[in-house]
């Protein structure tokens, strides 16, 4: 089961600088719509190859979606985990969350 980070845990831990990857999961359009700033987009049903393209097992993930009713991050943790990644969390506050406390978001398509 993933752990959980609260909204200022994951706020210090990019403020830091932490070596982790944060990803939303939901579809191209709401990534594009408005992201947490340094977060990449991987959909959820295409979370499990990609993180096997692109990350390794014990790599730090955080998963974030849009809300605490969205429940898209809980299961792409699961699918992460069934396939052997053992760093998982989940931002289960989403981007909700995060643009009610007033924190910066990022606009636009992924850039590779």
């Amino acid at each position: 089961m993933a752990r959980v980070v609260g909204r200022e845990e994951l706020k210090a831990k990019l403020d830091r600088g932490e070596n982790f990857v944060l990803i939303e999961v939901l579809g191209p359009e709401d990534y594009a719509r408005g992201h947490i700033p340094g977060a990449i987009n991987i959909p959820v049903e295409h979370i499990a190859h990609e993180a096997k393209a692109r990350f390794k097992p014990g790599q730090e993930i955080v998963l974030y979606c849009a809300n605490l009713a969205c429940k898209a991050s809980t299961v792409a943790a699961r699918k992460l985990e069934q396939i052997g990644f053992h760093n998982v969390w989940e931002y289960a506050g989403g981007k909700q969350d995060w643009q009610e406390a007033g924190y910066p978001m990022a606009y636009g398509p992924e850039r590779e």
